[in-house]
């Protein structure tokens, strides 16, 4: 693929080279008249066509044929990752009727925590790899419902408790990119908090505020925070990619993110929706 690109590029610019070599010895000799600028005019354009036909031959057709065959492997990996995901959920929701012993049934209910986790990273590999081949379409979806569901999974690793204070309103936006800048915002709310304390969700002019009462962050660590890897606390578990993906998606949505925090006071932070939110 590389060569055949740098075959095509040496080859265009060489005729290119050529052609402005005639052009200028065309006109020097015929001189510059409006009949002569007319075939040099067309001599470019028959140049710029015939190029243009070669590289979105050999240049762009191999590009197509690619994300087609990437799109078809990745539907055939997503289908085989489905079955075995669809085998626990009903085995074990079999095995849930059968159990009376309490310490199976808690094991139970642990392997089937994992596989709704498992089942969550399962459609947010499938959302990625169709949002790298083809633009995801944006929904309209009841905002409220969604954080709901999203406050639903967290609270059930027993930790922070969540306050939300909101009336219902739409949002037209990327859900499932919208689901996973939630869920980094909401999770980093609870990492940096102590267990008991609450994280308050709430929306007004079409702000929503995500507080949290956790160890906060410093001017420096608030100039750095949307690096990618850059971590406030390395003793805390995590990649350190959270909030750089979280900001990407702001950008793509034209959600305009604004953090205030101060060290072991609390975080809070802004997303200004009055451009997706559908009254």
């Amino acid at each position: 693929m590389k060569k055949k690109t740098l075959l095509a590029a040496l080859g265009y610019f060489t005729s290119v080279a050529m052609l402005l070599s005639f052009l200028y010895w065309f006109l020097e000799n015929e001189g510059f008249t409006e009949s002569n600028f007319l075939i040099a005019g067309f001599m470019v354009l028959l140049l710029a066509a015939g190029w243009g036909y070669v590289i979105s031959t050999h240049l762009l057709a191999p590009k197509v044929q690619l994300d087609e065959s990437l799109s078809q492997l990745s539907s055939e990996i997503l289908h085989e990752l489905n079955i075995p995901l669809s085998t626990i959920r009903a085995n074990s929701s079999m095995l849930k009727k059968r159990l009376q012993d309490e310490k199976n049934l808690q094991r139970l209910a642990r392997i089937e925590s994992s596989s709704l986790r498992l089942e969550r990273l399962y459609k947010e590999l499938v959302y990625s790899i169709k949002k790298e081949i083809h633009p995801v379409e944006k929904e309209l979806f009841s905002l409220k419902k969604l954080l709901h569901e999203r406050i639903e999974v967290l609270e059930a690793f027993g930790r922070n408790r969540f306050d939300l204070k909101m009336e219902e309103c739409l949002l037209k936006a990327d859900k499932i990119g919208f689901e996973k800048m939630i869920d980094n915002l909401l999770m980093n709310a609870m990492k940096y908090s102590p267990k008991n304390s609450p994280v308050t969700i709430s929306l007004q002019n079409d702000l929503l505020t995500i507080t949290d009462r956790g160890i906060g962050m410093d001017e420096t660590q608030l100039l750095r925070v949307y690096e990618r890897y850059y971590q406030g606390d390395s003793k805390k578990e995590g990649e350190g990619i959270g909030l750089a993906l979280v900001k990407a998606y702001c950008d793509e949505e034209n959600i305009d993110i604004q953090i205030q925090s101060q060290k072991n006071s609390g975080t809070t932070i802004f997303l200004d929706l009055k451009k997706n939110i559908k009254n």
